[in-house]
C-alpha cells in the first residue's frame, strides 16, 4: 500500500477542511445563523470519525481514495450545504451521488479484501468482491438518505427538499455511480490476473 508520508496534500486538505469549518462555525454563530454554525460542527464530527473508523479498524486508505473522500466532504458538505452552491451549480446534488456511488465501492472493495487478508486468504480479486462492493454502496447510499431523513426532520434542514422523487433520484444516482465502478473493476479482474493491491488506483511514485 502506498505510504501517507509520501503523500502530504491530503494531510493539508483535511487539515483545512478543519480549519474552515472551525471558521464557519465561529463566523455564523456570531451572525446569529445558527443553522449553518451546526453544518460546521457536522462537518468536523464527520472528519473526525472517519478518522477514528479509519484507526480502529487499522484499514489504509489509499491516497487517491482518501483524496475522494475529503473531496466529496468539501463538495457536499462545505461547497454545496454551507456555501449554498447548490443553486449556483446545475444538478450537483446528483454529480455529488454518483461520485458518492464510485467511491464506496472502492471502500467496499477495501473492507472485503481487509477482511480477506484478516483471514490469511490472499487469492487474486474474484466477482464476489465485486459484488461485495456494489452492495455496499448501495446499501451506504440508502443509509445516506436515512442520515438526510434524520437531519432534516431533526433540525429543520432542506437536504432532501421535502420531496420522494429528489431522495430515489439520489439513490438511483448512487446506484448507477456503483454500477459503473463495478464494470470497470470487472473488467480491469479480467484482463488480468491481479489482486486488490493491484486493481485499485495508485498516486504515481507511491510504494507498496
Amino acid at each position: 500500500m502506498n505510504d501517507p508520508k509520501k503523500h502530504p496534500f491530503n494531510d493539508y486538505f483535511e487539515l483545512a477542511l478543519y480549519l474552515i469549518s472551525a471558521g464557519c462555525i465561529v463566523y455564523f454563530w456570531i451572525h446569529g445563523i445558527h443553522q449553518k454554525a451546526f453544518q460546521g460542527v457536522l462537518i468536523i464530527a464527520v472528519l473526525t470519525m472517519i478518522r477514528g473508523v479509519v484507526k480502529f479498524t487499522k484499514i489504509e486508505l489509499f491516497p487517491a481514495l482518501r483524496f475522494s473522500i475529503l473531496f466529496f466532504i468539501f463538495l457536499t458538505m462545505l461547497l454545496a450545504n454551507e456555501f449554498g452552491f447548490y443553486g449556483i451549480i446545475p444538478y450537483l446534488d446528483k454529480i455529488e451521488h454518483l461520485l458518492s456511488g464510485m467511491i464506496l465501492s472502492l471502500i467496499g472493495m477495501v473492507i472485503y479484501w481487509k477482511l480477506k487478508i484478516l483471514e490469511e486468504e490472499r487469492h487474486s480479486y474474484s466477482t464476489t468482491a465485486i459484488w461485495f462492493s456494489f452492495f455496499f454502496s448501495v446499501a451506504m447510499a440508502g443509509f445516506w438518505e436515512i442520515y438526510e431523513f434524520t437531519t432534516d426532520y431533526l433540525f429543520g434542514l432542506k437536504s432532501q427538499n421535502s420531496s420522494l422523487t429528489d431522495t430515489m433520484g439520489d439513490i438511483i444516482c448512487g446506484t448507477i455511480g456503483a454500477v459503473a465502478t463495478s464494470i470497470y473493476l470487472a473488467f480491469k479482474a479480467k484482463r488480468n490476473s491481479i489482486t486488490y493491491f493491484d486493481a485499485l488506483p495508485r498516486s504515481n511514485g507511491s510504494g507498496k
